[in-house]
């Protein structure tokens, strides 16, 4: 069974960093994408970044290009996401995601089959 666990998350204040892991159990990572999304009160699910697994290229969505960093580990099976600036928009429940088919990479919730639990990143200003 697939399973993905966060860590990382915390209380912050406004220009600190954070990182968040992502380890993948039952299954070791190819060809997949994996997605990192973020979700905020009363908010829609949010597409943050993605990785392609096979060849490291990374994509963000706008809010968050220039202060946030996704990367992988191959050997421990788990995707990170650096993050600094922090602002006070960023606070949200972050959660990781493996998208399993090959190609795209995809930022819409839908596309990906396996969540993490979440891990809560308060920003404070």
């Amino acid at each position: 069974q697939v399973q993905l666990v966060e860590s990382g998350g915390g209380l912050v204040q406004s220009g600190d960093s954070l990182r968040l892991s992502c380890v993948v159990f039952g299954r070791t990572i190819t060809t997949e994408n994996m997605g990192w999304f973020r979700q905020a009160p009363g908010k829609e699910r949010e597409f943050v970044s993605v990785i392609r697994w096979t060849n490291g290229r990374a994509y963000y969505v706008d809010s968050v290009k220039g202060r946030f960093t996704i990367s992988r580990e191959n050997a421990k099976n788990t995707v990170y996401l650096q993050m600094n600036s922090l602002k006070s928009e960023d606070t949200a429940v972050y959660y990781c995601a493996l998208d399993q088919t090959p190609g795209g990479p995809r930022d819409y919730a839908d596309a990906y089959e396996y969540w993490g639990q979440g891990t809560q990143v308060t920003v404070s200003s």
